[in-house]
């Protein structure tokens, strides 16, 4: 975990608020796929993060820090998958950190789970910035080609996780988000699917695709090794 990061979000911890600024754009949005969410028909569990966030909405030093040590990992680990960068990541999970300080004072218990609201807040965060990648790669000329010898076996096997992310980063954005979500955010279909307001078996069908891709991309190393 990063230092920075944590002293970010710290700092904080004054007793200054937030004005709340309903109907406005970002929180607006939120509340319309909250509604979307309860028409979907899904039971909203215990929040295991509530009393946290309840903490955190008045101003406890100790317990923004519990939710830094929390969730700052998860959005580091959910930026990274879908961004394939260090540093892309890093500012994603500190954005995204900073809105759930801001937004723990408005949060309504039994809505949603906050750590679904969080995941979406980064998914979103992680799209803008692939989008704008994918203005600027219009502006650029494509890589040619690698005509030198093939990489020595020994690299290649040392060098299995960078091809698993880079195999993962290749992916469809759906594909990959749903398989980063179930895979290594640990979110139940269920969740998932909620997040990425699809069903259940259009949920299960990205799946079955980006592991069907990530098995073909990485065919030449051992069985299980791709994560996947």
């Amino acid at each position: 975990m990063s230092g920075a990061a944590i002293s970010a979000v710290m700092q904080l911890a004054a007793p200054a608020r937030v004005s709340a600024r309903p109907g406005s754009g970002f929180w607006s949005r939120t509340a319309l796929w909250r509604e979307r969410t309860d028409e979907a028909g899904l039971a909203l569990t215990a929040d295991p993060d509530e009393d946290l966030v309840r903490r955190v909405g008045q101003g406890d030093p100790a317990a923004i820090q519990a939710m830094v040590a929390r969730k700052l990992p998860r959005m580091l680990a959910l930026a990274h998958r879908m961004l394939n960068d260090a540093t892309e990541a890093e500012d994603v999970a500190q954005e995204a950190m900073l809105r759930a300080w801001k937004q723990a004072p408005r949060w309504t218990p039994g809505t949603a789970k906050f750590d679904t609201w969080l995941h979406r807040v980064g998914l979103n965060l992680c799209y803008d910035r692939l989008r704008k990648r994918r203005e600027i790669a219009t502006d650029s000329l494509p890589d040619r080609a690698d005509d030198g010898p093939a990489p020595d076996r020994g690299l290649m096997a040392a060098d299995t996780g960078a091809r698993v992310e880079a195999s993962l980063a290749r992916l469809p954005d759906r594909q990959r988000e749903a398989i980063v979500l179930c895979h290594y955010q640990e979110l139940t279909n269920i969740e998932a699917a909620a997040l990425m307001k699809i069903s259940v078996d259009a949920l299960e069908s990205l799946l079955s695709r980006g592991r069907r891709a990530l098995r073909l991309a990485l065919a030449d190393i051992r069985p299980g090794a791709e994560g996947a």
